[in-house]
């Protein structure tokens, strides 16, 4: 599990909007940061030839590939990038631990929980450094946030609420792309984008002990097509059904007595990619919003009667995580930064051969809340996240 000197050999497996997304990222990581080791873009690989090719030439790839065992077998490769739908996710990861390569796989982590254990306990086994893709977390307004909540400022934390809202798909035109087929993607809107706000949720608050959900898919026929970069997509002839969910909502109780509030659709008109979360605690509340992230709402209990009210943090300033490696105090960053950031903590994770936050028993523990919430909506009960952890742990 070496690396090439001070080189970080990246091969990465899938090429569009992520590719897009951690290619820049590993670019810039020294440029921002004093990395311990200088990534290195050395194999791209994705099934279209032209499409790869093209991609390899545009984001600095030395080489390409079409076939993703050919990446992992190569010698010049320490790290795999894993950015393929989510079906794919343990076959690639399995074989890249196996391998001994240190690995960084797209949200969800898999198709089930089942899937997640066994790749988690396959990259413990393999002693290689592994981290599942939640950039939301390197946002610094998320950090400091973070911060204030475990040095107390918020007091005893009473509750959470956090949606994230999309509209891309609600013209019933739009195609049956992978994102919509259970088969390729598992869930919709809740593995695509509650998994987010999943994420932040346990790592801002805590774990999840049982939850309540309903799920529901409005639009049952779409013509059949397929993604053609960022959110876009081209149609083809002829028409599927759509077996997963467009809208997931759902009640949390968190291990220490928080309560949570959850939704996350994809057919909230004007919502482009609204991901915002509220925190209150017994001496204060904190809110954000990725689409002004680098500002964090903060109210204190204590503050004098008469000035009391939310203040508005731009979290730009030296003494703030991460922002002092990028501008000067409010010269704001933007949503490729918490790429960037996240980067560096696994490029730095692998020269010191630590571990790394997220990991993959992160994206293990989200999965089995996600797993939750499909069983509880389809009991109409309350789910116990612990007991379905505790029984995928055993192979029950």
């Amino acid at each position: 599990m070496g690396v090439n000197g001070k080189q970080l050999r990246v091969g990465m497996i899938g090429y569009k909007f992520m590719g897009k997304a951690h290619s820049h990222a590993y670019r810039d990581v020294p440029f921002y940061f004093d990395s311990p080791l200088q990534p290195v873009l050395q194999v791209i690989c994705g099934r279209d030839k032209a499409g790869v090719r093209e991609a390899a030439e545009k984001f600095g790839f030395a080489s390409w590939e079409t076939d993703w065992r050919e990446v992992i077998r190569r010698d010049d490769v320490d790290l795999i990038d894993v950015g393929t739908p989510n079906n794919s996710h343990a076959e690639i990861v399995l074989e890249a631990v196996r391998a001994g390569k240190h690995v960084i796989c797209e949200k969800p982590l898999a198709m089930n929980l089942a899937e997640a254990v066994k790749m988690w306990r396959a990259a413990e086994e393999s002693n290689v450094i592994h981290m599942i893709s939640h950039n939301y977390r390197f946002a610094p307004a998320i950090q400091f946030a973070k911060k204030l909540i475990a040095e107390g400022r918020l007091g005893k934390i009473y509750h959470i609420r956090a949606s994230y809202l999309q509209d891309w798909i609600m013209d019933p035109a739009f195609p049956l792309v992978w994102r919509l087929r259970k088969e390729v993607t598992g869930s919709g809107a809740l593995g695509d984008i509650a998994s987010h706000i999943l994420d932040l949720a346990r790592f801002l608050v805590g774990e999840i002990s049982e939850v309540c959900g309903m799920m529901e898919t409005f639009i049952k026929e779409r013509p059949l097509g397929e993604m053609a970069g960022g959110l876009q997509a081209a149609r083809e002839e002829g028409t599927g059904v759509v077996d997963v969910d467009d809208a997931a909502a759902f009640l949390a109780r968190f291990e220490n007595g928080a309560l949570g509030v959850f939704e996350a659709t994809r057919f909230a008109a004007g919502n482009r990619n609204k991901n915002k979360i509220e925190i209150n605690g017994s001496k204060g509340s904190i809110r954000w919003d990725l689409e002004n992230m680098n500002l964090l709402d903060v109210y204190f209990t204590d503050d004098e009667p008469g000035l009391q009210g939310f203040r508005t943090i731009n979290v730009t300033e030296s003494v703030h995580p991460y922002t002092g490696n990028y501008w000067p105090s409010g010269h704001i960053i933007g949503y490729e930064h918490t790429f960037i950031s996240m980067m560096y903590e696994l490029v730095k994770g692998i020269a010191e051969g630590k571990k790394v936050s997220p990991s993959f028993e992160d994206g293990m523990r989200n999965q089995a809340v996600l797993e939750a919430v499909e069983k509880s909506s389809e009991m109409k009960a309350w789910v116990s996240v612990s007991d379905l952890l505790h029984a995928a742990l055993q192979g029950k």
